[in-house]
């Protein structure tokens, strides 16, 4: 299938969210937003993601979403532009909201990986933490930070601040209410994964990690399982959190948890 790409600045629809940098700050920061898959309205939360972070940060998006053979939510179809070996090249950071989970080819897996282990940041969101789980490499879970094989039944989640001195989390509420959400077990936690906030596992009797950070060869990476539905997707929590792990990914996050000078939005 061919693939679908939505250049910010390109689209009538969507263009009051991508603004040219002041000439005296910083370029934004060119963003690539992977989505399609199983199982999510991705038509939908690709825009609220788009609108959302860049009234938090000083962010352009190219958007490629795919679905399977005319448009079917297919698990096993594998997005186009991950077949070229530099697919990651002129992007600063990849936001991955996917789930193609029925994919077993590992070459495939490991060339997605690849990009991240070479250095370019990432966004993990929901169901990119299941997506590719169908192969037998490890390398998608590494980057990840976490395996993960199943989630509990969608129910409102009290997510709990583990981390509050990182600068994703300053500010947070050590809790917070995420109705109607899914809580990912965490079957595997890789070295590099560092835990930000965690939520109360109803199946399993214990706490599993929904937010959090990872290191993965020179690429660094934010995740989070929340994002099930577009409530949780347009909450000013989650794409505050969004936009953070954004930022840092980037190194464009203070300690203080606020935008680098130049990474601040830009919409008037």
């Amino acid at each position: 299938m061919k693939a679908i790409f939505l250049p910010l600045l390109a689209l009538g629809a969507i263009a009051a969210f991508a603004f040219a940098a002041d000439p005296a700050s910083a370029p934004p920061l060119k963003v690539l937003m992977i989505t399609g898959g199983c199982c999510h309205d991705y038509e939908n939360q690709k825009m609220i993601l788009a609108e959302g972070l860049s009234a938090r940060a000083n962010v352009e998006f190219t958007i490629v979403h795919e679905e399977g053979p005319a448009g079917k939510k297919d698990k096993t179809h594998k997005i186009s532009i991950y077949e070229k070996e530099d697919w990651a090249k002129g992007y600063d950071v990849i936001l991955h909201n996917e789930c193609f989970g029925g994919i077993t080819d590992d070459a495939f897996v490991n060339r997605i990986a690849k990009a991240h282990h070479d250095g370019v940041p990432a966004v993990m969101l929901h169901c990119s933490t299941h997506s590719y789980r169908a192969a037998t490499t490890d390398e998608w879970r590494k980057c990840i930070g976490q395996t993960s094989m199943s989630h509990e039944k969608n129910r409102d989640l009290l997510v709990k601040n583990v981390a509050p001195e990182h600068p994703v989390m300053k500010g947070f509420p050590m809790e917070w209410n995420n109705p109607k959400d899914e809580l990912y077990k965490n079957d595997k936690l890789w070295e590099n994964f560092v835990p930000l906030a965690k939520a109360f596992g109803e199946d399993t009797q214990k706490d599993h990690f929904l937010v959090w950070v990872n290191t993965y060869g020179k690429g660094k990476v934010f995740g989070t399982t929340m994002g099930h539905g577009n409530d949780t997707m347009s909450s000013p929590v989650f794409l505050d959190l969004v936009a953070r792990g954004l930022l840092w990914s980037a190194d464009k996050l203070t300690d203080e948890g606020k935008p680098a000078a130049g990474y601040e939005s830009k919409q008037k």
